[in-house]
């Protein structure tokens, strides 16, 4: 297997792996930690994760009576406050899970979250922090899919301002 090597030079290189729930971002993380760990002693992994915005507007469930009859209901202003803070728990849960599974390999590793749309956040952050590598996991999403749904890392591909290192499961 060919051997990447970052930092050469004596320059420190800065590494991102952006991360979500998925498996194919847990295993993204192992390869880059049984792949890459030589390389990233002398800068830590940033392991990045977006946080989707949320709606204003959620559909509840409306007994078969009352289901004829479409009525939006808005969220009130405290639901939405507790579907953020949750997303917020959950989001810091798994980087900081993330962050222990470096630590246990013996990596140190830095966490970044921020909101909107993965794949421009993604690629802002990879401009903002000056990364000279980004590292996605596949979904694994067929072509028809990938089309219809869109790619965060076919995006990240064609507009992050570095090289990406697309990890896909076997």
């Amino acid at each position: 297997m060919a051997e990447v090597v970052l930092g050469y030079g004596g320059a420190e290189k800065k590494v991102m792996l952006a991360i979500d729930e998925s498996e194919y971002s847990y295993y993204a993380l192992t390869w880059v930690l049984d792949n890459l760990k030589e390389s990233l002693n002398k800068s830590p992994l940033i392991i990045f994760m977006a946080q989707l915005p949320t709606k204003n507007a959620y559909t509840f469930a409306a007994s078969l009576g009352s289901a004829r009859m479409y009525c939006p209901v808005s969220a009130t202003q405290e639901f939405n406050n507790s579907v953020k803070e949750n997303q917020n728990k959950l989001t810091l849960a798994l980087l900081e899970k993330a962050k222990e599974i470096c630590a246990s390999r013996g990596v140190n590793a830095e966490t970044l979250t921020e909101v909107g749309d993965p794949q421009t956040v993604i690629c802002n952050a990879v401009e903002k922090l000056n990364i000279n590598l980004l590292i996605l996991g596949e979904r694994g999403l067929g072509k028809i899919k990938r089309a219809i749904l869109g790619s965060v890392s076919n995006y990240c591909v064609q507009n992050a301002k570095c090289p990406v290192l697309v990890v896909k499961k076997p």
